[in-house]
């Protein structure tokens, strides 16, 4: 009996590895240039925070009266401010300060005011009445004026300065994560998880929560911009960083009566300032393209 011989045809492999938002928007991310060179500039001032005591060539508090209000040279490249301290050394120490700043104060808003707009947007009702108008009564007030009313009850500091900051920020993000849920909860998905019997925190942190994440993001990345300008407003009013802590906005304030005598002293604190809100403004609107499935082609 003759015996048959089926012969396979190869089987090609396969990428397992399926298409994905996250993948998709990291793809369109990469194709705009200018979200690219926001990237550039905050990875920029993340490695001069990261290896500061490598970069600065001198102590940020050493001083020497005889050096004060020097312009640019090679021993000082960033010149000297009043009190002789270097300000090239002082920028780099600020970078950790104000990175540090903006993004924990940003992560606390995010924080509080996901865990809000959860509540109030899933359950409504009276909860959502008071969370809501919580949110209204923050935002009637001018945030950088709330932020100045809560450091001047805590007293000036650094981090009475994030703790404002996390706090005017909240209603925000509370505002557009309930905005979210009251879209999502509808949806077909939540309610079959509700049919089964699904516990609420469940929903909520595994259904409703990811849905949520991209609007989040791209908000969270401009809000640190915008944590960093409170962080200096509140320095330069000497309600932030205190003395020596090289706070680029409490620099500025230090050296705003010597702007015509020694402009440099002003000029570098505020290109970095400049420079690093500009990064996270760039990449906040490349995030938004890329996630918002509007903007895609």
């Amino acid at each position: 009996m003759a015996e048959t011989h089926v012969q396979t045809a190869p089987i090609e492999q396969v990428d397992m590895a399926a298409s994905s938002p996250w993948r998709d928007a990291w793809k369109i991310l990469r194709k705009n240039k200018l979200a690219m060179a926001g990237l550039a500039i905050i990875t920029f001032f993340v490695a001069v925070a990261l290896f500061a005591p490598l970069i600065a060539p001198y102590p940020y508090d050493q001083g020497d009266l005889v050096m004060k209000n020097k312009p640019p040279s090679k021993e000082h490249l960033f010149g000297t401010d009043y009190n002789g301290r270097d300000i090239l050394s002082r920028v780099v120490y600020g970078a950790r300060i104000s990175l540090w700043v903006g993004t924990f104060a940003v992560m606390g808003s995010i924080i509080a005011g996901t865990i809000l707009g959860l509540l109030a947007g899933y359950y409504g009702r009276w909860i959502d009445m008071l969370i809501s108008r919580i949110f209204d009564v923050m935002l009637a007030f001018p945030s950088i004026l709330l932020a100045i009313a809560i450091v001047a009850i805590l007293g000036p500091s650094l981090q009475n300065a994030l703790l404002a900051i996390a706090i005017i920020n909240i209603p925000t993000f509370g505002r557009l994560v309930r905005s979210r849920v009251l879209s999502l909860k509808e949806e077909e998905f939540v309610m079959a998880a509700r049919a089964i019997g699904m516990k609420d925190a469940r929903i909520l942190f595994h259904h409703i929560l990811p849905n949520s994440l991209a609007p989040i993001i791209v908000t969270g990345t401009l809000g640190i911009a915008t944590a960093i300008i409170e962080a200096a407003a509140l320095g330069f009013l000497g309600l932030g960083a205190q003395a020596p802590e090289p706070e680029w906005g409490k620099m500025l304030s230090d050296s705003r009566q010597y702007i015509q005598k020694a402009p440099w002293t002003v000029i570098f604190p505020g290109l970095s300032i400049m420079l690093t809100v500009l990064g996270f403004n760039l990449i906040g609107d490349g995030l938004r393209d890329a996630l918002d499935p509007r903007m895609k082609n």
